[in-house]
């Protein structure tokens, strides 16, 4: 059960927005909102990670799933991101949205979707896409476009119309921590409630934090 640390009667100050005891459900509703509303990739997320020597790193990706418990987002396994994730199993991401003026932070660990579930989102992408990820090395270093694009047009004539998924590309699972959502408020005085626990089996607890 949801420790009760915010009351209900808060919540609906903000006209719903924050209602509800799943940070899951109130992601995914948020992440439907923006989707009426954001020019492009509502889905957009900047994922950080660190390197063996701790040095931070951030790109923007596309968050595909928000599950019942996690947050999953599919890469090259080969790419540099890829190895941030495995040498650390923990990363963070901020998804933004202008037009709503919110935001939502996440912190958690990190696992491999590397199965059925994976195979399923490579076979929902485009032909190109599926094609794109045989032919990129990605993070390691490219002569020139007319060299890539040579590469698509050997896996093309290998994989045919109908390319399997690559063993070296797949999916992550962040399963969360921390998350937290920001609206904009009035005067810079923003509404920030964060949901926190100390493992992945234990119950939530909600804080209002200041802005």
């Amino acid at each position: 059960m949801v420790q009760k640390l915010v009351s209900m009667r808060v919540m609906e100050q903000r006209k719903g927005i924050f209602a509800g005891q799943d940070p899951f459900e109130i992601a995914q509703r948020w992440l439907g909102e923006a989707a009426g509303s954001e020019p492009n990739d509502p889905n957009a997320i900047a994922l950080s990670t660190v390197d063996a020597d701790g040095m931070p790193n951030a790109r923007m990706v596309l968050l595909k799933e928000i599950e019942a418990d996690a947050f999953v987002f599919y890469t090259n396994y080969e790419s540099a991101k890829a190895a941030e994730l495995d040498q650390a199993q923990k990363a963070a991401f901020v998804m933004h949205w202008k037009s709503l003026r919110r935001q939502v932070r996440v912190r958690g660990l990190i696992s491999r979707e590397n199965g059925p579930q994976a195979d399923a989102y490579y076979a929902s992408r485009s032909l190109q896409s599926r094609l794109g990820a045989w032919a990129s090395q990605q993070s390691r270093p490219l002569a020139s476009r007319a060299a890539l694009l040579a590469e698509v047009a050997l896996v093309t004539a290998r994989h045919g119309t109908n390319p399997s998924r690559p063993p070296f590309w797949g999916g992550y699972r962040l399963a969360p921590l921390e998350v937290e959502f920001w609206a904009d408020g009035d005067f810079r005085l923003h509404d920030r409630f964060q949901w926190r626990r100390e493992t992945l089996t234990a119950p939530w607890g909600v804080t209002r934090l200041n802005p």
